[in-house]
């Protein structure tokens, strides 16, 4: 089974950067997607971005020319660069690997915390 970690996040201002990893057990470029989701209390989990196989992005609108997927293959990582953030970016983000159709077939983990203040 794949293993996914979280790392990253923190505590950022209005207008700032963070970065969260995601660490695979596997190489990365195996996986059919992988993405980023975030939950805010009271809302289900949503999609925030995604990454295909070939490296194809697709983002939600909310982030849409303010958050960047990286991947590192050589460390089975998946990165999400967020900048320009503001308060309605808080929540807690996971990582996950999806099927085919785009379902999110991994555990979910813990997550990474995100604050930000205004």
């Amino acid at each position: 089974q794949v293993q996914l970690v979280e790392s990253g996040g923190g505590l950022a201002q209005a207008g700032g950067s963070l970065r969260l990893s995601c660490s695979a057990s596997v190489s990365v470029r195996s996986l059919n997607a992988m993405a980023w989701y975030r939950q805010t209390p009271g809302k289900p989990r949503e999609l925030v971005a995604r990454m295909s196989a070939n490296g194809v992005t697709n983002y939600a609108a909310s982030v849409r020319g303010r958050f960047s997927l990286f991947r590192d293959n050589a460390r089975n990582t998946l990165l999400l660069q967020m900048n320009s953030l503001t308060p309605e970016d808080t929540g807690l983000y996971y990582c996950n690997h999806l099927d085919i159709v785009g379902v999110a077939i991994g555990s979910w983990g813990q997550g990474s915390q995100v604050t930000v203040s205004s």
